[in-house]
């Protein structure tokens, strides 16, 4: 429990902690920043790390520390952790997909179905633009191209879509922190605009989950 806490500390003050380890670690921060992101978007067992979020505050952090940060870099080498992060996942889910959601973690699936049932049926809507939409959408943001990858998706498809998805969803969110993150209502409520962030970007999946549930009713009501 203890654990948890201070993922969720983490989390909400990604303000605070990226500060310091901007103030500490100098240089290194870009690092820090580029493995974060290429684990969130790479590694299929990790969606709960943070990602829209974590753009925002490093674009934050880039206008509050400039002589540390400078914002195109930020937004360049995260750009490329983003898309190396999808194609790591993609040959991931080609190569061992159907072994993997088969790993189970005391008693538990790692992967959860129903999490891989919401990915297919954003393919299923948006067919390949899933990978561009899914990238601010969490979890599905993460299993978006593993599924792809487990489909057999054209390679040279994905990874135009993947480039796409990157460049909007980095760029958008970097240049909001950096240029909301100076305004004082912003910079004072962090944790509110990242619950608000997280709000704004799970809506999608409360929007397919909401009408999954009302045609199954309606299909159920049909039957009777």
């Amino acid at each position: 429990m203890e654990i948890f806490h201070q993922v969720l500390d983490i989390f909400f003050q990604l303000d605070k902690h990226l500060g310091n380890i901007i103030e500490q670690h100098g240089a290194l921060t870009y690092g820090i920043l580029f493995m974060i992101i290429f684990i969130e978007t790479g590694v299929v067992f990790m969606p709960f790390l943070p990602g829209d979020s974590l753009l925002f505050a490093a674009g934050m952090m880039a206008a509050r520390y400039p002589d540390s940060l400078n914002i195109w870099l930020v937004i360049a080498l995260l750009l490329i952790a983003a898309i190396l992060g999808d194609g790591c996942n993609y040959l991931i889910g080609r190569r061992f997909g159907t072994k993997i959601q088969q790993i189970s973690l005391f008693g538990k699936r790692m992967i959860k179905p129903e999490q891989l049932a919401q990915t297919h049926g954003f393919y299923e809507k948006y067919g390949a633009s899933t990978i561009v939409i899914a990238r601010f959408v969490p979890v599905v943001r993460t299993l978006a191209p593993f599924v792809g990858g487990v489909a057999a998706m054209n390679y040279s498809v994905f990874f135009k879509f993947n480039v796409i998805g990157a460049v909007l969803w980095v760029v958008s969110l970097s240049l909001a922190g950096y240029y909301l993150g100076s305004i004082p209502l912003v910079r004072d409520n962090f944790e509110k605009v990242v619950l608000g962030i997280v709000a704004v970007s799970v809506l999608p999946i409360l929007w397919q989950l909401g009408k999954a549930k009302f045609k199954s009713i309606s299909q159920s009501e049909v039957i009777v």
